[in-house]
């Protein structure tokens, strides 16, 4: 078996309210291969969108360690978890944050100018993208001038810009109605799996998860 492209040991995160001290995660092991969509399943409040921070280097107070790509996070410096993050990692949310001054072939540009991409070699790729997700006639439209259903499409082919080994996704399609979650969602799938690149999805829709490669249940801050 390859080497994973995330490995949690010992995850905790606990947060202080007044005199309470609450337990969020509680000791998470998990261990994503290469190519792997995992479904990250819980009620709301469970503390997905935690974990995926925890994943996604995004804030610190976290315990127990996390390895990504075969590095460990935990010990780098600020800057060095920005450059893994930036090499390694896509995020898709629910509510698609995308730029709305650019439009839809802009927003999938500029992560790419980020890390040093040629324009040439940036614009075929936003524009690959966005085609394979049906916007190829949407390259020039703003943010607001897309449905929900293209803004959130134009959200996933942001994330796969950079061909990141992992995306992480909190309730990608969980603002948007239920004919037009599924489309996206497939899409998404099908875009992942066709970059070969892994995702762990935070959901707490069953159906959804069930269309994954494996699903994981946080429940009282542990992994089932």
């Amino acid at each position: 078996m390859s080497n994973p492209v995330v490995k949690l040991t010992g995850l905790t995160r606990s947060f202080e309210q007044g005199d309470v001290t609450i337990d969020v995660l509680r000791g998470v092991d998990l261990e994503i291969q290469p190519g792997e969509i995992v479904a990250l399943l819980g009620p709301s409040g469970s503390g997905k969108s935690t974990m995926l921070q925890a994943v996604g280097l995004l804030e610190g107070g976290f315990g127990g360690k996390i390895e990504i790509a075969g590095q460990d996070a935990t010990v780098l410096p600020s800057d060095g978890r920005t450059q893994l993050r930036r090499n390694h990692l896509g995020f898709v949310y629910q509510f698609h944050h995308l730029l709305p001054d650019f439009n839809a072939k802009e927003n999938v540009l500029l992560p790419q100018l980020v890390v040093g991409k040629k324009q040439a070699e940036a614009e075929a790729r936003a524009e690959e993208l966005l085609g394979a997700l049906g916007l190829a006639q949407r390259l020039d439209h703003r943010p607001s001038k897309l449905s929900g259903g293209e803004q959130q499409r134009v959200a996933v082919a942001r994330a796969l810009a950079n061909r990141p080994q992992l995306v992480l996704a909190d309730e990608p399609t969980g603002n948007l109605d239920e004919i037009t979650a599924d489309k996206v969602f497939e899409e998404f799938l099908r875009l992942v799996r066709g970059e070969g690149s892994a995702a762990l999805v935070a959901t707490h829709n069953e159906r959804l998860a069930a269309r994954m490669d494996r699903v994981v249940r946080l429940h009282e801050g542990k992994l089932s």
